[in-house]
């Protein structure tokens, strides 16, 4: 390897040169002269080594030119800019053998796309869980080859932010949970797992929750009818026996609340996976939502501020339990001050907003208070009736019309809820 002395040692060569020319030409009486002719010697010496360093170039796998001085640095350079390259080279390719052993291994599909969208590789479970074989299929498009509308959605759309559950069509098929993510100049790593087993699962606790509310339904009917009988013949009873009563008619009223959100929850979940094609005036629906709740909340002042006719595509009955949901939480849970309902666009996108001013939210509370009978303050919550479903209603509504549910709440300020879809019509 030549280092910098090469350097100086060739801007000594070039001066002993000029010098030699120099003595010779005026030796000759004519100094210019032999400048002129040593120039010539000198670059015709530069132009054999660089056509020696153009040809060496243009096959860089062959022997290294001989070069000296600058030029062979440049050389020395190259070369040892083409060993790093080719133990990188080597180092990837190790690397890639090493992921396709590791996922070929994994009871996963396993496929790798191009920026092109065609198969660079896929494992063997790859075959039974998508139908994509290896290396049979490869340079074939992805799109091409799995014939599934929801992942073909899925993998266009380009967020990959949430996995995608694929449920089965007939019985018999798999459940499938995919999962992908970028690398490379656009390339895409796919994984999908058979999740048919925690779909069951899954399954098995609506069905569980959706058949002991039903049942459920029938005895507290019963016990609700024969109470506010004997209730209504307070004469009968007597003084004593009234408080209890009503304790038992409070409690039975609370848990068929509950009961009604748990099978009202079940159904929500039931139809979730499917698409929606309804148009929502959403415009009417918060119009007819505050005239109600206004007269069955007189004390309270319920404010609408509309600025968009933006329609939403979706199921009207479930976004009007979404919207009241809200709404009855924002007077629950607020003493005093308006309650401001919302209806705009942000960015383009139609946006529901509940805004109120009361208790608030401690930050820590946030992220759980769409979980199923999370409460902040179960006292109080107990206190105003609450179930505990509210929110976790209003989150799979939202997730069913992909809308995003937002909430944000400072202590002793105020608290807002909005909904954003993304799935609308001007």
């Amino acid at each position: 390897m030549r280092s910098k002395p090469t350097v100086i040692a060739e801007a000594w060569r070039l001066v002993l040169l000029a010098l030699t020319c120099l003595v010779l030409g005026l030796s000759l009486g004519n100094g210019q002269a032999g400048i002129i002719v040593g120039l010539l010697l000198l670059s015709g010496w530069w132009g054999y080594q660089l056509k020696q360093l153009l040809q060496w170039l243009e096959q860089p796998m062959g022997k290294p030119a001989k070069a000296g001085g600058v030029l062979g640095l440049i050389v020395d350079r190259i070369c040892q800019l083409q060993r790093q390259s080719e133990a990188a080279q080597l180092q990837l390719a190790s690397a890639l053998v090493y992921l396709q052993d590791s996922l070929g291994s994994m009871r996963d599909a396993s496929i790798i796309v191009d920026a092109q969208d065609q198969i660079a590789w896929a494992n063997k479970s790859a075959e039974h869980l998508l139908g994509v074989h290896h290396p049979q299929d490869r340079g074939q498009r992805l799109q091409d080859l799995i014939h599934l509308p929801p992942f073909t959605a899925y993998y266009e759309a380009g967020d990959y932010s949430c996995p995608l559950r694929i449920p089965p069509s007939t019985d018999g098929e798999p459940c499938l949970q995919v999962e992908i993510s970028r690398f490379g100049m656009g390339d895409r790593l796919i994984f999908a797992r058979d999740s048919t087993e925690s779909y069951r699962l899954e399954q098995m606790r609506r069905d569980f929750v959706s058949n002991v509310s039903h049942e459920l339904r029938t005895p507290l009917t019963v016990i609700k009818g024969y109470t506010q009988t004997i209730l209504e013949l307070g004469s009968l009873t007597g003084g004593p026996l009234q408080q209890p009563l009503r304790q038992i008619d409070e409690q039975s009223q609370r848990m068929e609340t509950l009961l009604i959100d748990l099978l009202w929850l079940a159904q929500i979940e039931s139809i979730e996976g499917q698409g929606k094609t309804a148009v929502v005036d959403v415009v009417s629906l918060l119009v007819d939502l505050q005239s109600t709740l206004q007269t069955a909340w007189t004390q309270r002042d319920i404010q609408l501020e509309i600025s968009t006719e933006r329609t939403v595509v979706g199921d009207e009955v479930q976004l009007h339990s979404a919207f009241s949901n809200l709404i009855i939480n924002a007077l629950k849970y607020s003493v005093s001050g308006p309650i401001l309902l919302r209806w705009y666009e942000l960015n383009g996108i139609p946006v529901f907003a509940v805004s109120d001013s009361g208790v608030g939210v401690a930050p820590h509370h946030i992220s759980r208070l769409t979980e199923r009978f999370y409460r902040v303050d179960k006292s109080r919550s107990q206190r105003i009736g609450g179930t505990g479903l509210g929110l976790a209603i209003v989150k799979h509504i939202a997730v069913s019309h992909q809308a995003e549910l937002a909430i944000d709440s400072q202590l002793d300020v105020g608290s807002t809820f909005s909904l954003a879809f993304r799935q609308s019509k001007q």
